[in-house]
């Protein structure tokens, strides 16, 4: 890290950072519910929108790793922006397509494709630029901050990208190519280094600084425990949100109502991540970990009526707990992996956490497609039960490290 920086300078590149990023997020948002609003509009199949999905998430699974090394071993500044352009040539070409009325299904799940890659590059770059931007102590806190901008994104992407879709089905692929094109020009100002110097390039080959990265966080139980434990709520989420959308659509309900609908989680996260600091301060990291397992359980009010309002109010427990476990965790991990280490352990990290996550649509759009609404939120309430009883019974858990020693890797690192 340059000490010439001053903090004015740093917290002004930390701005520039939040802000380009969210513009670019809430892009991202509205069209990541156009995508699936898109393939039901031509294909009407929910299958055929849960594959959609899986193209969009599944290259955290086949990239994270590589990407982790490319992070630390290569500028993370220039690789943030050269994601950022590939993504504005993505969308843009997407939105020129459906535009012209020459848009294909095969199309969608390609470029859906592109931009997750691009954004698993990105997002693993980021972490390693807030490290450099933001002191260790304050680490939990940019976090914090990092999940309220997020939670107010899901607040206005969706509705946006439906409303957008309403208007025109190419308008929300066009904007998110331009909050690409913005969050370019923010990188572009910012100065603060990315990356601390570096003594000496990286002798080692790609599969042994990837087992570098694993044999890190393969020591630490507890982070290893969290992310296997993500394994599973990430895979259930990500079948839950694709649930959410076809069953307001089977209900009769516009884009943009389905848009207004999916806000009204992003405005339950967005209250969670302001009270997320607070919980932080007055909860125990085990206390947080069980809550968020057991309060998953609220979506079970659905089986009994099936109304798409009881469905988000028997998510809203779990939506507003889930920024404080996002802060923590990743607050207490970047912390204590050392510079030279961030890209590759939070690679594996994240990896491990997200492997679930592209399934979950697919498995969500075959039961969709084969049973009833009701037969697939009750497959949801049934995984989330196992992974509460698996993390009360955890001994990881039980022993979860407190916030005291936060700060204190941050010093030893």
């Amino acid at each position: 890290m340059d000490g010439r920086l001053s903090p004015l300078r740093r917290n002004r590149d930390f701005v520039l950072l939040q802000t380009g990023q969210g513009l670019s997020t809430v892009g991202s948002e509205a069209s990541g519910i156009a995508y699936t609003l898109l393939v039901l509009s031509l294909t009407h199949s929910p299958a055929k929108a849960g594959l959609t999905g899986f193209a969009r998430l599944v290259p955290w699974a086949l990239f994270a790793l590589p990407f982790g090394v490319a992070v630390d071993r290569w500028n993370r500044r220039r690789l943030m922006i050269g994601s950022d352009i590939v993504r504005v040539c993505a969308l843009g070409s997407l939105g020129a397509a459906v535009a012209s009325g020459h848009a294909s299904f095969v199309l969608v799940p390609v470029v859906a494709f592109v931009e997750g890659t691009m954004y698993v590059l990105f997002n693993i770059a980021e972490i390693g630029a807030v490290r450099s931007v933001v002191p260790g102590p304050q680490l939990q806190q940019a976090f914090a901050t990092e999940q309220a901008r997020m939670s107010s994104v899901y607040l206005a992407g969706p509705p946006l990208g439906g409303f957008l879709f309403g208007l025109g089905r190419a308008l929300p692929f066009i904007a998110d190519a331009v909050s690409y094109a913005f969050s370019t020009g923010t990188l572009l100002a910012m100065r603060t280094p990315f990356q601390e110097e570096r003594d000496e390039a990286e002798s080692a080959g790609l599969r042994a600084q990837v087992l570098e990265g694993l044999a890190w966080l393969w020591r630490h139980t507890f982070l290893r425990t969290c992310a296997l434990l993500f394994v599973g709520t990430n895979f259930l989420f990500g079948a839950f949100d694709l649930t959410l959308i076809v069953i307001a659509r089977r209900q009769g309900f516009h884009p943009a109502a389905i848009g207004a609908l999916v806000a009204a989680v992003g405005a339950l996260s967005l209250a969670g991540s302001l009270a997320a600091p607070r919980l932080l301060g007055i909860l125990s990291m085990r206390t947080v970990l069980l809550a968020s397992m057991w309060l998953s359980l609220g979506i079970a009010a659905f089986v009994a009526e099936p109304s798409v309002f009881v469905l988000i109010a028997g998510a809203a427990p779990i939506v507003f707990f889930n920024p404080t476990v996002n802060a923590m965790i990743i607050g207490y991990r970047v912390s204590i992996v050392p510079d030279r280490l961030q890209g590759r352990v939070n690679s594996v990290a994240r990896s491990l956490a997200l492997f679930g996550l592209p399934l979950g649509p697919v498995v969500a759009g075959v039961l969709l497609g084969s049973f009833s609404a009701r037969t697939t939120v009750a497959f949801l309430v049934a995984g989330f039960v196992v992974l509460a009883v698996v993390t009360t019974a955890s001994r990881a858990i039980r022993d979860a490290p407190s916030f005291g020693e936060v700060s204190a890797g941050s010093r030893a690192s």
